[in-house]
């Protein structure tokens, strides 16, 4: 297979973890035969200093050309620690999934057996939890029009959705609820905004499409408790913009690093796939940064295009580099392996086939979750 892929590094790590993401996919191209084609371009913070835009026209050019989109990070603490910033690192991300048309952010979470000791969380709690969250992406607070008064001393941000902008990613939650336990949970607070009663409404409307689903309603703050407390409850959890950037984080609880969580964002005719943790400005150029959720980032991408022996190649890789503790600082903090070296390790381990290695049982199966 011959693909386009558009490398967006940003701010931060980003460049970091995705070099080593890239050299992943290069032993799937060296192992599998494939054509991939990579093309970088600047988003962020550092295109803001050498353009002035967070998205600069070619990079958005290159993104709508390419079959898909690998991105790093994104932010500086120069952005973050100036409220009164025009121009953002972060509006160049939500102008590229808005353009992209990237609706639906789906963020697997799973406890891998190897990494049960890493989480802050009782094993008994952990071990079998195996979720993924289905985050509505273009729609909500977070593109709804945002007001500051001249004197600074009242804001407003308006949160919005349609009943397309619902039903398109519910039917996708339902369809991939169909190929795991059979369980969707719509997390909302509909008790108190208008925007969670129309999702509860349309949501519940649409299920009646699919009977052999099991579905729940939950609110957010019980959500957010239930997932500390009882992870295996869920299996696919369908929620809002900001509900969903929220709690996926608390995945990173569960499996004991948020440097482990991938994610892809999935539109009608554009995809992009990229880790779900920030630019970590402190870990720059240390050597420090945890490059798995990256590299997983591309499992996910070759899921997507049906490449899944080569998918599953990349997470077997992974999953050995947990059995031998090959694995950066913020996993085992005695740990002398810098992101460079375990990148190496793990594109040195894809591979056809490994006799050695049974991954049946670890299995993250993205695959169950990202294809469309």
């Amino acid at each position: 297979m011959r693909l386009k892929i558009a490398l967006l590094g940003g701010d931060g790590i980003g460049p970091e973890v995705l070099a080593q993401a890239v050299k992943c996919l290069s032993a799937v191209h060296e192992t599998f035969g494939h054509d991939f084609l990579f093309t970088s371009a600047l988003m962020g913070a550092v295109a803001i200093e050498k353009t002035g835009k967070p998205l600069p026209e070619n990079t958005l050019e290159l993104c709508t050309k390419s079959d898909a989109v690998l991105f790093g990070a994104i932010g500086t603490p120069h952005f973050d620690n100036d409220p009164k910033a025009k121009v953002r690192p972060e509006q160049g991300l939500l102008n590229l999934r808005k353009t992209l048309g990237l609706f639906a952010n789906i963020r697997p979470v799973k406890a891998f057996p190897a990494m049960l000791k890493q989480s802050p969380l009782k094993k008994e709690i952990v071990k079998g939890a195996d979720l993924v969250i289905y985050r509505e992406l273009t729609g909500g607070i977070y593109f709804g029009k945002k007001q500051l008064s001249q004197n600074g001393t009242f804001a407003s941000d308006i949160c919005e959705y349609s009943e397309s902008e619902i039903s398109r990613i519910a039917h996708m939650a339902f369809k991939a609820a169909k190929k795991r336990k059979g369980k969707l949970t719509l997390v909302d607070k509909a008790n108190v905004l208008e925007t969670s009663r129309l999702w509860r409404r349309v949501v519940t409307e649409i299920s009646e499409s699919y009977p052999e689903i099991e579905m729940d309603c939950m609110y957010v703050d019980n959500a957010a408790v239930q997932i500390m407390l009882n992870p295996k409850l869920f299996d696919v959890i369908l929620t809002d913009n900001m509900f969903g950037d929220m709690l996926s984080d608390l995945g990173s609880v569960i499996i004991g690093s948020v440097g482990l969580l991938p994610s892809a964002s999935i539109g009608d005719n554009n995809a992009m796939f990229e880790p779900i943790h920030g630019s970590y400005p402190q870990a720059k150029g240390k050597n420090i940064a945890n490059p798995v959720a990256s590299i997983l980032s591309t499992a996910m991408l070759l899921q997507h295009f049906g490449l899944f022996e080569e998918s599953n190649a990349v997470v077997a890789a992974v999953l050995k580099s947990f059995q031998k503790n090959i694995v950066t600082p913020d996993i085992m903090g005695s740990s002398k392996y810098g992101t460079d070296y375990v990148g190496d390790f793990i594109a040195e381990n894809i591979v056809d086939q490994d006799q050695d290695f049974n991954m049946n049982d670890e299995n993250i199966g993205l695959g169950k979750s990202t294809i469309i």
